[in-house]
């Protein structure tokens, strides 16, 4: 097995990464500049792999950021871009302001007064040709920003007095 090998063209020095090792406070990360300082004193990848808790792949990843980038490149920790997703920012926006502002009766979707998923799916699919698992819509709306509630009933024809007096004793209740 080949023996790691750092190139040492940003100027680190063992000493100067035990130093920047104490500064950084996420574990993981800390690891990482560990890995690469015992690297740096001679130790074998395998070697310090067991040291560290890590497999040797990583430690080999790791000396290889290194060696590409520094100790910004090895402390970079941007996520890959991951799936592309079904609808569009607009796309989503545009579904965002249709559930706030309107009911499937005023799109002429149903004769039902909220939007639930199984509305949202077909209406989905309908408009934009995509068709999304009623779970995956779920999840769209959540990351929009938005929960399920149930309506309010307001009663017009109330007693007010009535009224009053029950939150009166509510909040008696409450106290006790």
């Amino acid at each position: 097995m080949k023996r790691l090998k750092i190139t040492n063209d940003h100027g680190w020095t063992p000493r100067t990464l035990r130093k920047q090792e104490r500064k950084i406070k996420d574990a993981s990360l800390r690891v990482r500049v560990t890995a690469v300082r015992l690297v740096m004193e001679g130790y074998l990848g395998k070697d310090v792999a067991k040291m560290v808790n890590l497999c040797r792949q990583s430690v080999a990843l790791y000396v290889s950021r290194f060696n590409e980038g520094g100790l910004d490149h090895l402390l970079d920790r941007r996520l890959p871009p991951g799936r592309v997703p079904f609808l569009t920012e607009e796309q989503q926006q545009a579904l965002r302001q249709l559930v706030l502002t309107t009911t499937p009766v005023d799109v002429g979707w149903g004769i039902s007064s909220s939007w639930n998923t199984r509305i949202l799916q077909s209406y989905i699919q309908q408009t934009y040709g995509v068709f999304m698992s009623r779970e995956g819509i779920r999840k769209l709306l959540h990351r929009l920003r938005l929960s399920w509630t149930r309506p309010t009933y307001k009663l017009v024809k109330g007693n007010p007095e009535h009224q009053a007096a029950f939150q009166k004793e509510l909040e008696f209740i409450k106290k006790n």
